[in-house]
């Protein structure tokens, strides 16, 4: 069971790294280049990711680091104690929260809201403002929880 178990703190570790790297980026460069584009076309460059994203193998990573990250957190607590089992149920719960959690509740709505509006009407304006505030801000959250998260898989390692 402990192979099993430092096997699939491997694959978390690789899963939750990859996972903050894309969102990383997101924080650090490509919300503030969308933000500096006309608003038409930030807007309708979001709506195009956002339905870029939604394929395989964005979804095994993101998904699958997921289902790694519940295994792991029910092996942990059945099979661990000390400091091993704090870092690694505790990035089990960093990842599922911080970064699943936030998405499907943050993230994704203010996704969805932003592909019923067409770029260039009226109501696009003051939704583009908002939504590059307040994405970005959640976005930095998912960035910090996935990156601690692998930090402390790592750790448990």
């Amino acid at each position: 069971m402990t192979e099993l178990l430092s096997m699939l703190t491997v694959v978390a570790v690789v899963g939750s790294g990859l996972v903050a790297g894309i969102f990383f980026a997101f924080s650090t460069f490509v919300m503030r280049a969308l933000g500096r584009r006309p608003q038409h076309e930030g807007i309708a460059s979001m709506q195009a990711i956002n339905v870029t994203v939604l394929n395989p193998w964005f979804f095994a990573v993101f998904f699958g680091t997921a289902a790694v990250c519940a295994i792991v957190a029910i092996l942990t607590l059945l099979n661990t104690t000390g400091a091993r089992r704090f870092f690694l149920f505790a990035a089990c719960a960093l990842y599922l929260f911080g970064c699943i959690l936030v998405t499907m509740a943050f993230n994704v709505p203010l996704n969805n809201r932003l592909a019923s509006v067409r770029p260039d009407s009226p109501e696009a304006r003051a939704l583009w403002s908002h939504y590059l505030t307040k994405w970005t801000l959640w976005n930095h959250v998912r960035t910090g929880a996935s990156l601690v998260a692998a930090s402390l898989f790592a750790m448990a390692l």
